[in-house]
C-alpha cells in the first residue's frame, strides 16, 4: 500500500537498501563524507534519469522547488549542485555498477519464467554487442580515447528472455570489441550469440571447451573443410559438420547456411550439434534485440548528454542510467503492468509528485471527449 506515498518514493522502493549500503562501504564512498550521501546522490540523478532534466543544474533546481516534500521522497538533505558535481567526478563509479549487478540478477529472476526463443532450446541465451556513446573531444580532453574521436564503448551481454541486461563493461571507444570475451566466464549450456566483429578463433575455442555454445557469422574468406552434410528444409540452403583450415579452432565446427525472403544468404557458424538449423538461425535474428536496447537506451534515457566532464562522471552516469531502467523493468514486473517500458517511462516523468497509488496510476484510461462529429476538428495530436 502506498498510504498517500510520492510516485517517486514508491519507485526507489524497489531499490534494495541493504545490498546497496553494501557496496557504498566496498568502495568506501562516504569516507570524510559530509553532506551528501551516495544514496541522496542516487535518488537525485535516478530523479533526473526519470524526469529527463538535461543537466544537474536542472535536477537541482527541479527538487529545491519541491523542497518541502524531499525527506517523504526518501532524501536526507537537498543537494547542491557544487557538491553533486564533485561527487559525480570523485566518487567511484564501481558503487553504482555494483548495484546495477544487484538489479541484473533480480530483474533475470522475475523474467525467467519468459518463454523461450524455440522448443529444442531451454537454457540461457546472450546475445553480446558493444555500441559507442560520443563524446566532445573539448570537453573531455584528459580521456584516453582516439584523437580524432572520442567515445565510451558499453560492451553488454543481454538475456534474451525479457531483453534484461546480464553482464556489461566500459571501455575507451578504440577498445576492440572481441577483447571483451576476455572477461566473462561462461555458463555450461548456455547459449552466446554475436556477430563478425568478435570472430576470433582462440576465444571461440574456449567457449567451446567451456562446456558453452556459441552463435556467429562467418567471414567471407573463412575456409571451412566439409565432413558430411544433413537434411535441410525450407530456408536452409545447407547444414554441414566439419572442420576449419585455420588450426586456432582444432575441433568439429558446423556451417548453416540461411537464405531469407529476399534472396539474402547467411553463413552461420555454432558448435552445437543437435539443435535445429532453424534454432540456431532464429537464435542469431534475435540477437537484434540487443541493438534495439542500445537505441532505446540513448533516446528514452540521459546517456547521450552528460552530467560531467571526467571519465567517472560518464560511467557512473551510464551506471545510473541502467539501474533506472532495471528498476522499472522490476516495477513492471512486480505490478503485472501492461503497458511497455517507455509508455511506463513516459507516465512516472510527469508523475512522480503525485500521490496515487502505482497501480492506479498505470490503470487509468484516457478518454476521448465526446464531441459530435460535425463538430469535432482534427488536430496535429490525433494522428
Amino acid at each position: 500500500m502506498h498510504h498517500g506515498s510520492y510516485i517517486f518514493t514508491q519507485v526507489i522502493e524497489h531499490l534494495p537498501r541493504s545490498p546497496f549500503e553494501t557496496c557504498v562501504k566496498r568502495y568506501r564512498g562516504e569516507h570524510y563524507v559530509k553532506a551528501l550521501s551516495c544514496r541522496d546522490q542516487l535518488l537525485a540523478l535516478m530523479f533526473g534519469q526519470l524526469s529527463y532534466r538535461d543537466s544537474l543544474r536542472d535536477v537541482v533546481i527541479c527538487l529545491s522547488v519541491h523542497r518541502e516534500k524531499l525527506y517523504h521522497m526518501g532524501f536526507r538533505t537537498l543537494p547542491k549542485l557544487p557538491t553533486l558535481a564533485k561527487a559525480n567526478e570523485k566518487r567511484s563509479w564501481e558503487i553504482y555498477r555494483d548495484l546495477c549487478s544487484v538489479l541484473i540478477i533480480e530483474a533475470r529472476h522475475l523474467y525467467a519464467r519468459e518463454p523461450t526463443l524455440a522448443t529444442d532450446i531451454d537454457t540461457a541465451c546472450y546475445a553480446i554487442d558493444s555500441t559507442s556513446i560520443d563524446l566532445c573531444l573539448a570537453l573531455f580532453p584528459s580521456l584516453p580515447f582516439v584523437s580524432t574521436k572520442g567515445a565510451v564503448k558499453l560492451h553488454m551481454g543481454m538475456d534474451l528472455r525479457g531483453s534484461i541486461p546480464a553482464f556489461f563493461d566500459m571501455t575507451s571507444g578504440k577498445h576492440h570489441d572481441a577483447s571483451f570475451l576476455d572477461t566473462l566466464t561462461y555458463e555450461a549450456g548456455s547459449f552466446y550469440i554475436f556477430d563478425r566483429g568478435y570472430l576470433d578463433f582462440v576465444r571461440l575455442h574456449s567457449i567451446h571447451t567451456s562446456g558453452a555454445f556459441f552463435v556467429t557469422r562467418a567471414k567471407i574468406n573463412t575456409q571451412f573443410i566439409r565432413r558430411y552434410s544433413r537434411k535441410t528444409k525450407e530456408c536452409i540452403t545447407c547444414d554441414q559438420v566439419g572442420t576449419l583450415l585455420n588450426k586456432k579452432y582444432p575441433d568439429v565446427l558446423r556451417r548453416i547456411k540461411y537464405t531469407d525472403e529476399m534472396g539474402h544468404t547467411y553463413v552461420f557458424l555454432t558448435n552445437n550439434m543437435t539443435v535445429s538449423a532453424e534454432s540456431i538461425t532464429l537464435l542469431y535474428k534475435n540477437r537484434w534485440q540487443i541493438e534495439l536496447f542500445f537505441k532505446w537506451i540513448k533516446q528514452h534515457l540521459k546517456i547521450k548528454r552528460f552530467w560531467g566532464h571526467s571519465e567517472n562522471a560518464v560511467k557512473l552516469q551510464i551506471c545510473v542510467a541502467l539501474c533506472t531502467y532495471l528498476t522499472v523493468a522490476i516495477l513492471k514486473k512486480k505490478l503485472h503492468l501492461r503497458q511497455n517500458l517507455y509508455e511506463i517511462l513516459q507516465i512516472l516523468s510527469v508523475s512522480l509528485f503525485d500521490k496515487s497509488g502505482l497501480v492506479e496510476l498505470f490503470a487509468k484510461k484516457s478518454k476521448r471527449l465526446n464531441v459530435p462529429p460535425s463538430e469535432y476538428t482534427a488536430s496535429l495530436f490525433d494522428f
